[in-house]
């Protein structure tokens, strides 16, 4: 294809670019914008998807546009979902007393997919980073301290990375949370220094959090 081999030759080169991008470029520069995806699997991607219009293209394109139109931030814990409350906060057959502080989304659904947590969660937006300039005032801390502080909440679970800025910012809402009266705990070791929650297996999310610990 034309267009393809005009994409691979301006990519390599940095040259200028004929006026007017087609479609199909457009196409493969913001697949390559996802995660994992570069250039070469963008436009693997990209054909494929051209060859099945019926069956992916389209499809995909409604669907993506009905999240775009209709997914929300849940204005209670963070979450993402159709609805705000989002279903989570909204179950009741979930134990309110209960609340996993996470740094993503990403590591929510990492514990939803693992199904071994029956409570509430608190995303944080990421991590305190001071050489990134992420204060506590860039996150939710403000947000969780005054869920923590309510009757019905007796544990707070830190589910944040066991990476550095995890580490820091778990010791920091610890201190934060000294006051107000609940059992604050922390993921067992079955989780690697390094690792993040959305790369591990269901078995060692389940350990981890079955050995919790207090902090």
């Amino acid at each position: 294809m034309a267009v393809l081999e005009g994409f691979e030759g301006s990519s390599a080169g940095g040259g200028a670019r004929s006026a007017g991008t087609s479609d199909i470029d457009r196409l493969i520069e913001l697949l390559a914008k996802l995660p994992g995806l570069g250039p070469r699997s963008a436009r693997r991607a990209a054909l494929h998807l051209l060859k099945r219009k019926e069956a992916l293209l389209i499809p995909l394109g409604s669907a993506l546009a009905a999240a775009a139109e209709n997914v929300r931030q849940c204005s209670r814990c963070g979450n993402l979902d159709a609805v705000d409350p989002c279903g989570i906060c909204t179950d009741p057959r979930r134990d309110e007393s209960l609340i996993c502080v996470v740094e993503d989304v990403a590591d929510l659904w990492a514990l939803e997919r693992a199904g071994v947590f029956k409570g509430r969660f608190h995303v944080l937006g990421g991590t305190l980073s001071p050489l990134d300039g992420v204060g506590p005032e860039d996150l939710t801390i403000a947000a969780l301290v005054t869920r923590a502080r309510a009757d019905h909440v007796r544990e707070v679970i830190l589910a944040t990375n066991a990476t550095v800025d995890g580490q820091t910012t778990a010791h920091y809402l610890t201190d934060r949370l000294e006051d107000c009266g609940v059992t604050v705990t922390r993921l067992a070791h079955g989780i690697p220094v390094g690792g993040e929650l959305d790369y591990l297996d269901d078995g060692t999310l389940g350990a981890a959090l079955k050995a919790r610990r207090p902090f």
